[in-house]
């Protein structure tokens, strides 16, 4: 085994006093970071009707450039999980944050179609490393009962964005055109890397947090002390990890969720200016709406599983079925191929919605299955399932709307997807257990 993997964990801290909250700050910081990056995401959707004007591209072209976010952002998915568990979240999230802002500032410059899918590839490589080094600050800053709660309300801050910021986005794109989006955004997000550089650490470096918090967050199963990075890469650590049936069940699973989302990230505002041929401002009010759904959704799942885990529902149901319930129901997005009504439309995809931000808790079973030393290469494989969906689902609707010349087929399309991610979770998952890694696999 490692020498990484056998550094005797740090001894059980005395509590004493009144705790400090230090964790609710580090989370805030995590949230505002999510935030930015999913708006460096979504701007390219906005501004997509009129790139497409511009640049003259149709839909399976523009499809290629939704997708090429994810070329990039799945490929570095495992590099970017081995540099967490190495270096720490502080140093590798402070540099994606710098590199994917930038990408995304440099969009504003782009004169065609090549420079658009160039910069595009440069924000998901920068961006890769972000949600495996969430799952790892929670894991890190949060006892087992406060997970699932912290784990929504850092993925409620996606939808923030995406809600409650995506009218005044549409605003500035009519006042200063589509290119004022990616140099806002982008200039944002530079200045919060420097804030993140200052105020964010690690348990064990913390100088804030007093001995009282940090055995409270030890005690409830937190990964506090500096035993929790330090892990050698390997590639046969991979194979060890889909020797077991669950690695496989989570990343079907997660590709399933992610792929609803896809959809709304890139897709939805054309959906309804060319399917529902909605008016422009119009788009800018009711493309808020499911965000808005979203960021209840993931809040109510988070407090749920937390809620039945503290009234002694097993791990098993208490993580697993907000999940399981959340995909169900995101299927329903296919009803609105036989609704004709605008706002009943916009009913059914804020339902559908709402239900997948609630399977999007998933990331809270990372810390209950994953051998010790290895989140950061668990998180990655998950993440990087979740963003083949971000490769597969642009360029299968692209090219669905440019054969049947209608959306009625990529709905359905996503449905069934939603519907395939339910019975991983329920039958290729099973029950929850810490997989193991045989000393082989992770010799030095």
């Amino acid at each position: 085994m490692s020498a990484a993997l056998e550094v005797p964990p740090d001894p059980p801290l005395a509590a004493s006093g009144p705790r400090t909250r230090v964790r609710v700050t580090m989370l805030a910081l995590l949230s505002v970071a999510v935030l930015t990056n999913y708006l460096d995401r979504a701007v390219l959707g906005i501004a997509a009707p009129s790139l497409r004007q511009e640049f003259g591209l149709d839909a399976a072209l523009m499809g290629v450039v939704f997708s090429a976010f994810s070329w990039s952002y799945f490929l570095v998915q495992i590099p970017a999980g081995a540099l967490l568990d190495r270096f720490g979240n502080r140093l590798i999230y402070f540099f994606a944050l710098s590199f994917w802002s930038l990408f995304t500032l440099l969009h504003a410059f782009a004169s065609g179609f090549a420079m658009l899918v160039g910069f595009r590839l440069g924000l998901g490589l920068a961006e890769a490393p972000c949600f495996p080094a969430n799952s790892n600050v929670v894991a890190m800053w949060f006892p087992r009962s406060e997970r699932a709660r912290a784990i929504g309300v850092y993925t409620a801050a996606e939808y923030v964005g995406l809600g409650f910021l995506t009218p005044g986005l549409f605003w500035l794109l009519a006042a200063s055109g589509w290119r004022a989006l990616f140099l806002t955004t982008g200039t944002v997000g530079l200045l919060f890397a420097i804030v993140w550089w200052f105020f964010y650490r690690e348990p064990y470096e913390s100088r804030t947090a007093n001995a009282a918090e940090l055995a409270y967050i030890q005690q409830g199963g937190g990964l506090v002390g500096r035993d929790t990075r330090g892990t050698r890469f390997e590639w046969r650590l991979i194979g060890e990890l889909f020797r077991h049936r669950q690695m496989w069940g989570l990343c079907l699973g997660q590709f399933s969720v992610y792929s609803t989302f896809v959809f709304f990230l890139t897709w939805f505002p054309t959906y309804l200016a060319t399917e529902r041929h909605m008016g422009w401002i119009k788009v800018g009010f009711f493309t808020s709406l499911p965000y808005i759904a979203g960021f209840f959704g993931i809040l109510f799942a988070g407090w749920w599983s937390d809620a039945m885990l503290r009234r002694g529902v097993s791990l098993n149901v208490a993580r697993k079925l907000p999940v399981i319930t959340g995909l169900v129901f995101a299927s329903t997005i296919v009803l609105c191929n036989w609704v004709a009504n605008d706002a009943l439309v916009i009913a059914i995809l804020s339902l559908a919605f709402f239900a997948q931000s609630m399977s999007s808790s998933g990331w809270s079973v990372l810390s209950e299955v994953t051998p010790p030393g290895l989140l950061g290469l668990v998180g990655g494989l998950f993440n990087a399932s979740a963003n083949l969906s971000g490769i597969v689902i642009p360029l299968v609707i692209g090219f669905i709307v440019q054969a049947t010349g209608s959306f009625v087929w990529a709905l359905a399309f996503v449905g069934a997807v939603a519907l395939v991610g339910a019975l991983s979770w329920i039958f290729v998952i099973g029950d929850l257990h810490r997989m193991q890694v045989s000393p082989r696999a992770v010799a030095a």
